[in-house]
């Protein structure tokens, strides 16, 4: 889980919004899943985890506390960013790379309303899922040619 502060310029002044929790799921080598959160408790973040990971996945996160009762969902293996950032394929560089990637299109954004970050949030999700896809193809599939039978 990683809160993302969005800074932006407006006008030539810094433009910094109130952070947003947001959590995301990555599989390895696969699709992202980012959702805002009210807050970072447990119960949270367990109740995520429990609608959009499949049960027995193995968990590859930071030490982060509300992630201590991983093990009843699947195989939990915390990362000690203290110590390390990986150990051998026990790493969460999939999920940090998607916060760098959406970071960065925020900050083109030159800040966002917090009602419409979600939008902003699922919009990225789906440029990062589709990133080795062509997008004009899917957009054009999905807006125009089911419409019109094309």
């Amino acid at each position: 889980m990683s809160p993302i502060l969005v800074v932006g310029a407006r006008d030539g002044a810094v433009v910094v919004q109130p952070k947003v929790a947001v959590f995301g799921l990555l599989e390895r080598h696969g699709r992202v899943c980012a959702v805002v959160v009210p807050n970072c408790t447990k119960e949270t973040l367990m109740g995520k985890i429990k609608a959009y990971a499949v049960k027995g996945a193995v968990f590859y996160t930071d030490e982060f506390t509300s992630y201590s009762d991983l093990q009843s969902f699947g195989k939990h293996l915390p990362i000690n960013h203290q110590k390390n950032f990986a150990q051998g394929s026990c790493h969460i560089n999939g999920i940090e790379g998607f916060w760098s990637y959406a970071k960065q299109l925020f900050l083109k954004c030159h800040g966002v309303d917090p009602e419409h970050f979600p939008l902003y949030l699922k919009e990225y999700e789906f440029r990062f899922n589709q990133r080795n896809e062509d997008l004009t193809q899917i957009l054009f599939d999905h807006l125009i040619a089911d419409k019109y039978s094309i």
